[in-house]
């Protein structure tokens, strides 16, 4: 049966119109893109296919566009669309965030570091410095390690936040493996930084781990 066939509120394109993307899995969301599915599969089976194959779905997309080009169901113009519009949902969410921008919401910011950060192949330790009102004035990446650990120096990150005349900072890193929960020394150096950092009056508003799923935020812990 083609996917024109079935009932029309089980097929992604209307459901997606009707109940919005987030109403949509894994699989409707990547045979939008596909359009149609291999010889004898609508778009559908052929997305399950690849993600079953080649999934999950983080790890189809974060293949280089090169390589997505060879995997069944795709080819180079399929391959070349869903790069871009990886990079579009990219460099709106940088927007979001751009200097002289207000983090008004928490989880903004955890999106973003997630943005940056997540996939990475090596812990990097990166901060976001803002202003009296919360405003972007910059993001850096302060520190990179090894797979499963990242030096940190809290005194560092205090120079850097006066360079910049940052009177606030939310900081974030990610963790190669996957496993998003904090560790013991997670929570050891966001005291140490929240200590250097109040001895030159910037505040630490957060920290932010990022693995698989969410970031997770140290603040909503009650650990910063």
């Amino acid at each position: 049966m083609h996917i024109r066939d079935w009932p029309l509120d089980e097929r992604p394109r209307e459901k997606l119109l009707a109940r919005g993307p987030g109403s949509l899995s894994d699989a409707e969301l990547l045979a939008i893109f596909l359009g149609s599915g291999l010889r004898g599969r609508d778009a559908v089976a052929t997305a399950r296919d690849l993600l079953t194959r080649h999934g999950p779905l983080r790890s189809l997309l974060e293949r280089p566009p090169a390589e997505l080009t060879d995997l069944p169901g795709l080819g180079p113009a399929r391959a070349c669309a869903l790069a871009a519009a990886l990079e579009l949902g990219t460099r709106m969410l940088h927007a979001s965030l751009a200097r002289g921008d207000a983090i008004g919401d928490p989880e903004a910011a955890g999106r973003y570091f997630t943005q940056r950060l997540r996939g990475r192949p090596h812990e990097v330790f990166a901060a976001l410095f803002l202003d009296t009102r919360h405003r972007v004035l910059a993001f850096e990446e302060l520190f990179q390690g090894s797979v499963d650990s990242a030096e940190v120096h809290p005194r560092e990150v205090a120079r850097r936040a006066l360079a910049l005349n940052a009177t606030a900072l939310i900081v974030g890193h990610n963790h190669p493996s996957g496993c998003p929960e904090p560790s013991a020394a997670d929570r050891a150096v966001t005291q140490r930084l929240k200590q250097a950092l109040a001895l030159v009056d910037v505040r630490l508003l957060d920290h932010f781990v990022i693995g698989d799923g969410p970031a997770q935020s140290m603040a909503a812990r009650g650990w910063v």
